[in-house]
């Protein structure tokens, strides 16, 4: 087995946390966390790409994954910190 297989089967594992956290993930804290992981494990497999191929495409999709990961992760944890102050007595 060569190294970027395993780095892609442990990248699928982590994935897979991170889709289940999502989706199940009792608060909304847990799915906040669950979808910043699956944007970091999506930069991981494009930058797995890039060294596979060698191409240089995919880091920048890399870039813009990052960066549309940290908006979205930033967005949601706004709504979650509006949400706790409207619920607060």
């Amino acid at each position: 087995m060569t190294l970027p297989m395993l780095f892609v089967l442990i990248s699928g594992g982590c994935a897979l946390i991170g889709v289940h956290r999502l989706l199940v993930g009792p608060t909304h804290t847990d799915r906040l966390v669950g979808m910043d992981l699956l944007f970091a494990m999506a930069v991981l497999f494009c930058l797995l790409a890039a060294w596979a191929s060698g191409r240089t495409l995919y880091l920048d999709v890399a870039i813009g994954l990052a960066l549309a990961g940290f908006v979205a992760t930033l967005a949601w944890a706004r709504l979650i910190q509006n949400d706790a102050k409207e619920e607060s007595p």
